[in-house]
C-alpha cells in the first residue's frame, strides 16, 4: 500500500485528491468526492470505498447511512497523482444523497437544463431530512 500512496500527491490539493467514482461494468461516472490518505488506506484495506467529507470535515463511508455502498473493483491513479478514479460496483443502485444513481443527473438544455436522473430511493424516507 505505501507504493500506491507514494504516486498520490496529497500535497498539491492541501491534503485531498479528486476522487470520481465510475460504475465498473457500464462505465457510468457516479459521482466525485475527495480523498485524504485515510480514505484512500480505508478503501484499499476493507473493499468498500471511503472519501473525505468536506462538509462533515470527517472520513465518511460511502453508504453508511444509506446503505448503498461502494464496492471497490479498481483504484486507478492518474498521470500528476492528484486525482483517482474508483472503479466499483454501486450497491443499492444510488450513488448520489438526492437518491438518483448518478450525481449527475442535470443535463444542460438550452438556456436551463433537463433532470435526466433515476430516482432510486426516496432521500427524506433514508435520511429523515
Amino acid at each position: 500500500m505505501d507504493a500506491i500512496l507514494r504516486e498520490i500527491d496529497f500535497e498539491k490539493g492541501g491534503g485531498l485528491v479528486t476522487a470520481i467514482a465510475q460504475d465498473r461494468k457500464s462505465g457510468e461516472i457516479l459521482m466525485v468526492a475527495h480523498m485524504n490518505e485515510l480514505a484512500v488506506k480505508r478503501t484499499l484495506e476493507t473493499g468498500e470505498v471511503h472519501y473525505w467529507s468536506r462538509s462533515r470535515e470527517k472520513l465518511w463511508h460511502k453508504g453508511e447511512e444509506s446503505g448503498n455502498v461502494q464496492q471497490l473493483e479498481g483504484f486507478y491513479i492518474d498521470c500528476d497523482g492528484d486525482a483517482v478514479v474508483v472503479a466499483v460496483k454501486q450497491i443499492g443502485d444510488a450513488a448520489c444523497h438526492t437518491g438518483r444513481r448518478s450525481c449527475f443527473f442535470r443535463k444542460a438544455d438550452g438556456d436551463g437544463y433537463s433532470d435526466v436522473g433515476v430516482m432510486v430511493f426516496d432521500p427524506e424516507e433514508v435520511y429523515g431530512k
